[in-house]
């Protein structure tokens, strides 16, 4: 008896560009080295948008192996980004850039759309 592979669905995405989110040269090289570190050269930096912290909502940044369905994929600095359709509303126009700063390191999000920003720079309200 032959193994039958079964199909995968084809995932269905959109490619949006970076006037959705733009990734700095900076960002992009500490990306492209986490990916290739955890096996996934061609894998993907989700940005979602959820509820909490203390302005109302925060950033939440995973690793993934690409797009979800639904998702927009923007293709920046050689790296790729996915976005959920709810969070591509409140994250548009923004600049994801990566600082080795000891005390404020790490990657940052800088939203023209957000109406206020706490002082720990982790949360915003739009």
């Amino acid at each position: 008896m032959e193994a039958v592979e079964a199909a995968k669905p084809a995932i269905n995405y959109k490619i949006g560009n970076e006037k959705l989110c733009k990734i700095t040269e900076t960002a992009s090289q500490k990306l492209t080295s986490l990916l290739t570190r955890q096996g996934r050269p061609n894998g993907a930096l989700r940005i979602a948008v959820v509820g909490g912290g203390c302005s109302g909502l925060q950033y939440k940044m995973d690793l993934v192996d690409g797009p979800a369905n639904r998702d927009i994929m923007v293709r920046s600095s050689n790296v790729n980004v996915v976005i959920d359709p709810k969070s591509a509303l409140f994250v548009s126009g923004s600049l994801l850039d990566f600082s080795d700063d000891l005390q404020k390191g790490g990657f940052k999000v800088t939203n023209p759309t957000a109406s206020a920003h706490c002082s720990c720079g982790e949360s915003f309200s739009a």
